[in-house]
């Protein structure tokens, strides 16, 4: 993967390498650095699984991504290549990084409580729900201080939990950001998918590479409805799922929301032989998802 990794840095514009081995964690906290690093981690892991990509339609039956992951699903799923995925979230993590800049901003999860209530709650605190997590998981974002008078007045049975990141994403605050990326993606021509990929707008099936390449942009600005993402992977069968590195978020969430089926998170490269002989055990099963969460 050495000369992957440096091509990666070359198309990106970061020492992926160094940001992934040695750099601390106030450096890869920087969004511009975290969102092509998630991605590269990602495809690294994918590539290492299922070999030269996109692959997904040989082993795997969907595949999905939380934020930033749908990158390294469109490039499961054969609809960017993976310079093109690169290319792209780097200017997505720039884009987003400069827009966080210009308002005091950030994102607050919130857990438990009545669905509705916290969606209530959150609307007539002028935030946004920006991820719909399910399994008693929403997100909301906005001004600090409208998260600051949202956490004086929670929403009943609910716990509140600030969220270490640059800005309100996934809000009308990162619009600038879809029109850098929108920019960007003018020079890509995407293919259609190769294998099921969902979306995080809705949780629907895209047939379309363009349609895709569309909603990714969208997305920056649009809430994560992981909950509709969830209920797809139930309907079409889904019998195992395997989170890519970075992971272990959403198989915490698959534990609620998908009872009966197997999860495995790749945190480590041992844990890729398991993920190989997991996918084999479920070949000709309805479906095997593949997510990354970011």
């Amino acid at each position: 993967m050495t000369e992957t990794f440096a091509s990666w840095s070359e198309v990106t514009g970061l020492d992926l390498v160094r940001y992934g081995t040695t750099a601390d964690a106030d450096e890869i906290r920087d969004t511009a650095v975290a969102q092509p690093l998630l991605v590269g981690a990602g495809l690294a892991a994918a590539s290492a699984l299922l070999g030269s990509l996109p692959a997904a339609p040989h082993q795997v039956d969907a595949t999905a991504g939380h934020s930033v992951g749908e990158f390294t699903a469109a490039a499961l799923a054969g609809v960017l290549s993976p310079e093109e995925a690169l290319s792209l979230v780097a200017e997505r993590g720039q884009g987003m990084a400069d827009a966080a800049a210009r308002t005091e901003t950030g994102m607050t999860a919130i857990l438990g409580g009545d669905r509705e209530e916290v969606l209530a709650a959150i609307e007539a605190a002028g935030l946004t729900p920006a991820n719909d997590n399910g399994s008693g998981q929403i997100v909301a974002a906005g001004t600090a201080e409208r998260l600051a008078a949202f956490a004086q007045n929670p929403p009943a049975r609910a716990r509140l939990r600030p969220l270490s990141v640059a800005g309100a994403f996934h809000t009308e605050h990162m619009a600038p950001a879809v029109e850098r990326v929108r920019s960007a993606a003018e020079a890509t021509t995407p293919s259609d998918p190769t294998v099921r990929l969902l979306s995080n707008a809705d949780g629907a099936v895209v047939d379309s590479g363009a349609e895709y390449l569309d909603r990714l942009v969208s997305q920056i600005s649009s809430p994560v409805r992981w909950d509709a993402c969830t209920r797809t992977l139930s309907d079409l069968g889904v019998t195992a799922l395997i989170e890519l590195t970075p992971a272990g978020t959403l198989t915490g969430l698959a534990k609620r929301a998908l009872r009966g089926i197997e999860l495995l998170a790749v945190k480590t490269p041992d844990d890729l032989e398991r993920a190989g002989a997991l996918i084999k055990e479920h070949a000709g099963a309805p479906a095997a998802g593949t997510t990354q969460e970011g």
